[in-house]
């Protein structure tokens, strides 16, 4: 029997099946397009395999209140098609094993804390940086939700002031997402973030909006490792200028690990949504 692990983004699914050691015996990378025609496509990969259970990190919002009528919903995402989508239902239908269900990024967040570059810490927060802007916390080996799920990237931020661009985010304009995600930035030079050059001048902008937010969350969360990861942090040359940027905005305020070891790229490259998820349908009951 295998482990299923979907990582649902709003650009691709990624979907992989591991043994019970969690080594990756197959997967499959589907585009996202509605959720009849994604699905069909990820059922045909999981029907080849006996599942024990599935793990699932979904671009959101999404609801993970148990005892919500909604649970298990993609509720108000601007994805088209996929509003007020049961996600989870249509799995349960299809599927008749333990379903874990929560954010991309708490499932990343999770693969980095277990298997990647916070093994070795008792707390991390990871941090996707690409189409959209998202983050998610564990300490003490829990991923940490209230309400609802974590929304890092829609804190509100103090614009730049060399930055007139006014925010991509239809709901706040001035969050981290509006302001620094890959579609921000392609609409203020015209290309997409990962065809820019290195020493582009707007870097230090985009430096400023990420370290504000990584002070925020050091300042409310404490954390022992921050991790960015995503499409825009392909740009490496970013995360010196952020940990610059931190140690100005911080102003030796508070402790924290030295800069090199506290702000870094995930030690699971591209794999940690998956990773995640799969560590997830481990624990699924």
């Amino acid at each position: 029997m295998f482990y299923g692990a979907i990582e649902a983004g709003g650009t691709k699914f990624v979907c992989a099946v591991s043994d019970e050691n969690l080594t990756i015996q197959d997967r499959i990378s589907i585009p996202t397009t509605t959720p009849e025609e994604t699905l069909t496509e990820v059922f045909a990969f999981f029907d080849q395999y006996d599942l024990y259970s599935i793990g699932v990190g979904s671009f959101g919002p999404i609801d993970i209140n148990q005892a919500s009528e909604t649970f298990g919903y993609i509720t108000s995402t601007p994805k088209k098609g996929w509003n007020n989508f049961n996600f989870v239902g249509a799995l349960k239908e299809r599927y008749l094993v333990p379903i874990a269900f929560t954010t991309d990024v708490n499932a990343a967040a999770f693969g980095e804390y277990y298997q990647g570059s916070a093994k070795a810490n008792h707390s991390c927060i990871y941090l996707t940086i690409g189409t959209g802007v998202g983050g998610g916390f564990v300490l003490n080996g829990q991923i940490i939700d209230g309400f609802g799920h974590p929304e890092m990237g829609h804190v509100l931020l103090k614009p730049h002031p060399e930055d007139a661009y006014h925010g991509h985010c239809p709901y706040h304009g001035n969050c981290l997402e509006g302001l620094a995600c890959g579609p921000a930035i392609e609409d203020r030079m015209g290309q997409k973030a990962e065809t820019l050059g290195e020493t582009l001048g707007y870097w230090e902008i985009e430096a400023y909006y990420l370290a504000q937010a990584l002070v925020n969350y050091t300042l409310v969360l404490r954390p022992e490792k921050i991790i960015l990861g995503g499409g825009v942090m392909k740009q490496a040359q970013l995360f010196q200028l952020i940990r610059e940027q931190f140690a100005a905005l911080l102003n030796n305020y508070v402790e924290v690990p030295h800069l090199d070891e506290y702000i870094v790229s995930p030690g699971l490259i591209d794999n940690a949504g998956v990773t995640g998820c799969l560590l997830l349908a481990k624990e699924a009951k």
